[in-house]
């Protein structure tokens, strides 16, 4: 039996007129397709829960909502987890009619139900050998965290790991723009405390 939660509900209610119906469209499709499913808050985000694991999750922003599936990589069609921004698999969504069809949303829903019943772990999520040290800091990156002290500070303070999967992050960009605006959204986040995948998991 579905297991609901207020949470999510508020977290609704709460989001941007825009988000609502695109949030309220997300969850009835993953209720429909997973009737056991279970809800409950991680990150702060409204997130569904199936046979142990994380199934899927979705946020409201100013300005775009997300949605992705936790082992997304191992699911929809293209996706190499370089979403920008941790968007998920669809980017930023601004309406319902920017989301494939209910169809294929529960198809991919009832993947993810098989990987979790059987157990199957998404390696791009295994954590990194924290004994192991985090590659050279690219020269833009320190470059643009020496002009922000509290940036720099946290950066430093961070595990090998944590520090990787920013230098990992910014060294895969294929285009100086993109590399830029990496860099840009990287001190943004660091700045505030937050690790490269702290929308989805802890580091």
């Amino acid at each position: 039996m579905a297991i609901r939660d207020p949470r999510i509900d508020a977290y609704i209610s709460n989001a941007p007129e825009f988000a609502r119906p695109i949030l309220v469209h997300l969850r009835e499709v993953v209720h429909a397709a997973c009737p056991g499913v279970e809800e409950t808050m991680k990150w702060s985000m409204p997130s569904f829960v199936y046979a142990g694991g994380i199934l899927c999750g979705m946020a409201a922003f100013k300005q775009h909502a997300t949605f992705g599936f936790w082992k997304g990589r191992l699911i929809v069609p293209g996706d190499g987890g370089s979403n920008e921004s941790a968007m998920g698999q669809f980017g930023r969504i601004t309406k319902v009619s920017e989301l494939p069809s209910k169809k294929v949303l529960a198809g991919y829903v009832k993947q993810a139900m098989k990987l979790n019943e059987e157990g199957v772990k998404d390696p791009a999520r295994t954590r990194p050998d924290k004994s192991k040290p985090a590659p050279a800091t690219p020269n833009v990156l320190l470059a643009a965290l020496k002009k922000n002290n509290q940036a720099k500070a946290t950066f430093d303070a961070f595990s090998p790991s944590c520090k990787r999967e920013y230098i990992d992050w910014i060294n895969e960009a294929k285009r100086e723009e993109t590399r830029q605006r990496r860099v840009a959204q990287a001190v943004e986040w660091i700045a505030e405390g937050k690790q490269r995948n702290w929308k989805y998991q802890a580091c």
